[in-house]
C-alpha cells in the first residue's frame, strides 16, 4: 500500500536522453564551427544523427506513453501547456524578422544599412510579384489548415478515423506541394542573400518557415501514420492536437510574411 499510485501525475523513471540530447546537440554546434572553418562536415553530420536519434527514441517512449495510458487529464494539460509555450517561443522568433524587415522598411537610412540610400526595396532589386506564385502558395497552406482541422474534427467529435486520415493525408500532401514550390521560387529569385538588407531579410524570414513548413509537414505525416496504425481516439489525442496546432501556427505566420513582406514589402 505505501507505494500504491494515489495522484494523477505520471512519474518518469530514470533517462539518459537528456543527457544524449545535450552531448549530440554540443557535437552538432561544434562540429558546425569547424565546417564553417573548412575542417569537414563529418562532426556535424554525427552530431546531427544523435540528435536525430534521441527524437526518435525519446518521443517514441512518449507515444508509447499515451498508448498505455500514462497521460492522465493533468499529464495532458501539462503538455498543452508546454506546447503552447513553444509556440510563443517561436512566435518571438518570428518577431525579431519581422522587427528587422519594418526597420529596415520605415527608415532605410542609417549606420545600420548606409546602402540603401533612403529606398526601400533598396535601387536595383526586383521583388515578386506578390499575386502569382505567393498567391498560389497561400491558398495551398491554407487549404492544408483546413484539412488539418477536418481530420482533427473527425478524431476529436465523430471518432471517425477514415476522414482524419483522408484529412491528414491531404494536409501533408500540399504541405509537400508548398516546399515545393518555395523552392522554384527561390530558384528564381532576382536578389541574393548577401549584398543587401532586403535580401538578408527576405531569405531569413521566408527561409526559416519554409523549414518550419517541413518540419509541421514531417510531424503530420508521423501523426498520420499513426492514425493508419490505430493510434488516436477522441479521449487521446494530445500528439495530434499539438501538430494542427504547430500547422495553425505556419499558416499564420505565412500570411503575416504574404501581407508584409510580399504585399507591403514589394
Amino acid at each position: 500500500m505505501a507505494h500504491e499510485k494515489n495522484h494523477d501525475y505520471h512519474i518518469l523513471p530514470p533517462s539518459l536522453y537528456p543527457l544524449m540530447g545535450a552531448v549530440a546537440g554540443f557535437v552538432m554546434l561544434f562540429g558546425a564551427v569547424l565546417y564553417f572553418h573548412d575542417h569537414g562536415p563529418w562532426m556535424l553530420l554525427a552530431g546531427f544523427a544523435g540528435v536525430l536519434y534521441v527524437m526518435f527514441a525519446w518521443w517514441s517512449e512518449v507515444v508509447k506513453e499515451g498508448n498505455t495510458g500514462d497521460h492522465t487529464p493533468v499529464v495532458k494539460i501539462g503538455l498543452r501547456y508546454g506546447f503552447m509555450l513553444f509556440i510563443m517561443s517561436e512566435v518571438m522568433f518570428f518577431a525579431a524578422w519581422f522587427w528587422s524587415f519594418f526597420k529596415h522598411a520605415m527608415y532605410p537610412m542609417g549606420p545600420q544599412s548606409p546602402a540603401v540610400d533612403g529606398v526601400w526595396p533598396p535601387v536595383g532589386i526586383e521583388t515578386f510579384d506578390p499575386w502569382h506564385l505567393p498567391l498560389i502558395n497561400t491558398l495551398i497552406l491554407l487549404c492544408s489548415g483546413a484539412a488539418a482541422t477536418w481530420a482533427h474534427h473527425a478524431i476529436a467529435h465523430e471518432n471517425n478515423r477514415k476522414d482524419m486520415i483522408n484529412g491528414l493525408l491531404i494536409a501533408v500532401l500540399l504541405g509537400a506541394l508548398f516546399t515545393v514550390f518555395q523552392i522554384y521560387e527561390y530558384s528564381h529569385a532576382a536578389f541574393g542573400f548577401s549584398g543587401n538588407i532586403y535580401g538578408a531579410n527576405f531569405f531569413m524570414a521566408t527561409g526559416f518557415h519554409g523549414f518550419h513548413v517541413v518540419v509541421g509537414t514531417i510531424f503530420l505525416a508521423i501523426c498520420l501514420l499513426r492514425a493508419i496504425k490505430g493510434d488516436f481516439t477522441p479521449e487521446a489525442h494530445v500528439g495530434f492536437e499539438a501538430a494542427a496546432w504547430y500547422w495553425h501556427f505556419v499558416d499564420v505566420v505565412w500570411l503575416f510574411l504574404f501581407a508584409a513582406v510580399y504585399i507591403w514589402g514589394g
